[in-house]
């Protein structure tokens, strides 16, 4: 019988750690070592009907309103006795909400391995958040895995053993940066003019930390000399009104293209001349892999993984973050020299294929997975023992 895993989302939103999760989970169903089996803590998010068609039986749902009523107690219960109907060996969550929940839960009902996951650096928790992370979830967990080196070392440095903490990067399916149309049904079809040389941004615009604010500023100086270029603005967000009223504030209401969410990244890609990542804080950016894949030249600000995929002056910049004016000289260089700009898109392209792509991930996570599977079951933390008597 193959040994059953369970891999725990927050949601199916269209979020880059949804969507590594997912792929992530179709590799491993693909693999067919493993019995791969998925849950949730939120059913909705339009990335349902592609897991449905990976076959996976029921998703089961745990939803939240908080840690602390007597709805998490529920839920926990309910997923325990999961955990054991379902024979269990191998637990994976993905993030915040998913690590607190699934490594209780997994630990209570004894699960032999448990793999929770850090995917930020600073700026995206509070730091009430990261020490109940790091003293329940990490405790409980049998590995953390990081998918930058960057983070890797930040644990460590707040307190967790090396020898728990692995780095696996973000893989990239290829085929998700193909264009479908060409460039001229591609500018049409996105609502853009034909005459513009476009920097494109794809981020959620629900928080700050990804800082839109530089990147638009950056356009205002890049418009003094070149006249012909225009942004695009991938994403949705709360924080979109306030992004289109800097860009009035700027006088650039009229280059600064909004187009929303978008599933045609290729297309999109495809109309771009070079590619930003404006953060003030990231973990390993998707975005990031999928411009470099679609072999855009990139300019990003020096967080998180961003100079583990970028080498200076081969396939990008990296300029500090916040810093605006060294952005839109950057930008400048890429733009001025279209032929140097089309060797580093190139470059960017070899470098994923090289380090970064879907067997990679895979062949680092199976690594994982046999080596935890293959430890002695280690007792239940003390704190727990009491709660896991009391199981359904």
């Amino acid at each position: 019988m193959k040994p059953a895993v369970l891999h725990i989302i927050d949601s199916f939103d269209q979020g880059g750690t949804e969507r590594q999760a997912i792929q992530l989970v179709s590799q491993l169903k693909q693999d067919g070592r493993f019995d791969v089996k998925l849950a949730c803590l939120d059913s909705r998010g339009v990335l349902r009907s592609e897991v449905e068609r990976l076959g996976l039986g029921d998703i089961p749902e745990y939803p939240l309103t908080s840690f602390y009523d007597s709805n998490t107690v529920k839920q926990l219960r309910s997923f325990v006795r999961f955990l054991y109907q379902s024979e269990i060996r191998l637990v994976h969550t993905h993030g915040f909400y998913t690590n607190m929940f699934g490594m209780v839960g997994a630990a209570l009902a004894r699960v032999p391995a448990r793999v929770a996951s850090r995917r930020e650096t600073e700026g995206f928790r509070t730091p009430a958040q990261k020490r109940v992370e790091r003293y329940t979830a990490f405790r409980l967990a049998h590995s953390v895995v990081a998918n930058a080196e960057s983070i890797r070392r930040q644990l460590i440095k707040d307190g967790l053993r090396a020898s728990k903490v692995v780095t696996i990067y973000n893989g990239l399916d290829m085929t998700r940066v193909a264009p479908q149309m060409t460039k001229s049904e591609a500018l049409d079809h996105f609502g853009l003019p034909q005459d513009r040389r476009f920097v494109t941004i794809i981020a959620n615009v629900n928080h700050p930390v990804k800082d839109h604010g530089t990147l638009l500023r950056a356009m205002r100086r890049l418009r003094e000399s070149l006249p012909d270029v225009a942004c695009i603005v991938a994403g949705d967000g709360q924080l979109l009104e306030q992004y289109r009223d800097l860009a009035a504030d700027l006088g650039i209401a009229n280059e600064v293209y909004f187009i929303g969410r978008s599933q045609m990244i290729g297309d999109l890609l495809n109309v771009s001349y070079v590619c930003v990542l404006s953060s003030k804080a990231e973990g390993f950016s998707n975005s990031l892999l999928e411009y470099m894949a679609a072999a855009r030249p990139v300019v990003v600000t020096d967080v998180g993984g961003a100079r583990e995929a970028v080498i200076e002056d081969q396939n990008g910049y990296i300029v500090p973050a916040g810093d605006y004016e060294t952005m839109a000289v950057r930008i400048g260089l890429l733009l001025r020299a279209p032929e140097r700009a089309r060797a580093m898109g190139a470059r960017g392209s070899e470098i994923v294929q090289e380090n970064f792509s879907c067997q990679a991930q895979l062949e680092r996570t199976l690594t994982l997975y046999d080596r935890l599977l293959s430890l002695p079951i280690p007792k239940l933390e003390p704190a727990l023992e009491s709660i896991s008597r009391e199981r359904a």
